[in-house]
């Protein structure tokens, strides 16, 4: 039978150089360890009491030594990490080779070519809508820029983006044209030139509707406001964000920005577009298109933000259009042999409607605080009736 084995890796705080070492879990729960680094200046230490394991970390981030308390599960089951008291950035990690050896690698390029960048890490993933609430709770500074590592972002870029909310106090947030990382004559599927919704609460934008993405040909250069612009390339008022409450936490992921836009235009600010400045998303980096978890997340989002935040007569209309709509969008995947899908769309009912409490309370809020509107920046229509009838380019549509 193979021992079960625990690799424990830091950064030398004396020469720089990533320290691995690696002992078994007999030996781990028999007797103390310790893992040298090869220049014979720093060692990390692992004490065992009977209870729980005191870890003596030589931080290569601030250069001091820090003494964690580990219970057994944490040092010997998964993967753990270990965070320097004064930066809050981990310095140690602890857990299979493979992994142990991916983050000191990362930490090292961190400490070797960008030692100004802080790195906030969380304990669990708390997905794109509370990762980010988390993270920039920590942050302060007039402006939240939140940008997707599947960015390319060219010189000069931010300086329209920031002129606009210099310029214009009642501007929330402010998003540059996102335009294809794979093929750059066309727009990028999430957020392209600015985004809406229709009555139904279907999103689209300028330059992409539903599945059809346009050619950038310059059509859609000018700068405006729209109900919705992408989290991909997302620079808002920190202030705005933090009274509205940031992201809705119990989204996870997927229509977070857009039920964010929609409160940012009850609460009486714009939200707007400037294609003077363009980005590069490659996009699909969170779930792939035909992913049955996107599928449950843009479901269920998507109910419960038309449930916080439209108007009496939307939501009456959503409430007798949409599930025979959703029905036919379930079918169309069982069609397509995607049973997974199929099923995503009724879990996605099931949260929604097990969600009704904590989403009326939700909606009271937002009504209560309510100071303007978004109804300009709603398509009255039905853009899927538009597309099945073969008009599948924004043009004129807003």
């Amino acid at each position: 039978m193979k021992e079960e084995m625990r690799t424990f890796g830091y950064l030398c705080p004396q020469c720089g150089k990533t320290v691995m070492g690696t002992r078994s879990v007999f030996a781990l729960e028999a007797s103390n360890a310790e893992v040298e680094c090869a220049c014979g200046k720093s060692a990390l230490k692992v004490e065992f009491d009977g209870t729980e394991y005191h870890i003596y970390v030589p931080c290569g981030i601030c250069g001091e030594t820090h003494e964690a308390h580990c219970p057994p599960e944490r040092v010997l089951r998964g993967a753990t990490a270990l965070g320097c008291a004064k930066t809050r950035q981990f310095c140690c990690f602890i857990g299979p080779e493979g992994t142990v050896e991916k983050n000191l690698r990362d930490l090292a390029v961190l400490a070797e070519k960008f030692p100004t960048v802080a790195v906030v890490r969380l304990d669990r993933n708390y997905g794109f809508a509370g990762g980010y609430n988390r993270a920039l709770a920590q942050v302060e500074a007039d402006y939240y820029l939140l940008l997707n590592s599947d960015v390319e972002t060219p010189r000069g870029w931010l300086e329209p983006i920031l002129g606009v909310l210099e310029r214009e106090p009642d501007v929330a947030v402010v998003s540059p044209k996102l335009v294809s990382w794979l093929d750059r004559t066309k727009f990028e599927y999430a957020g392209a030139s600015g985004g809406f919704i229709d009555f139904l609460g279907y999103p689209f934008c300028r330059g992409r509707i539903l599945k059809r993405v346009e050619a950038d040909e310059g059509q859609y250069d000018d700068a405006r406001d729209v109900f919705w612009v992408s989290g991909a390339a997302f620079c808002c008022r920190a202030d705005v964000f933090r009274a509205l409450g940031g992201f809705d936490d119990d989204f996870f992921a997927h229509m977070e920005e857009i039920d964010l836009c929609w409160r940012m235009q009850l609460a009486g600010y714009r939200v707007r577009v400037v294609p003077g400045s363009t980005v590069y998303h490659l996009g699909g980096g969170t779930l792939t298109t035909d992913s049955p978890t996107k599928v449950f997340y843009n479901h269920r989002n998507n109910l419960a933000m038309l449930y916080k935040c439209a108007s009496p007569w939307q939501r009456a209309v959503v409430a007798v259009v949409r599930p025979g709509l959703d029905l036919l969008a379930a079918l169309s995947y069982l069609v397509q042999g995607r049973a997974d899908s199929f099923r995503a769309v009724f879990r996605a009912w099931r949260d929604f409607l097990g969600w009704h409490g904590e989403l009326a309370r939700k909606r009271r809020a937002i009504r209560a605080s309510r100071r303007g509107s978004a109804a300009a920046n709603i398509y009255r229509g039905s853009v899927l009736l538009r597309y099945l009838l073969g008009r599948r380019t924004f043009g004129r549509l807003m």
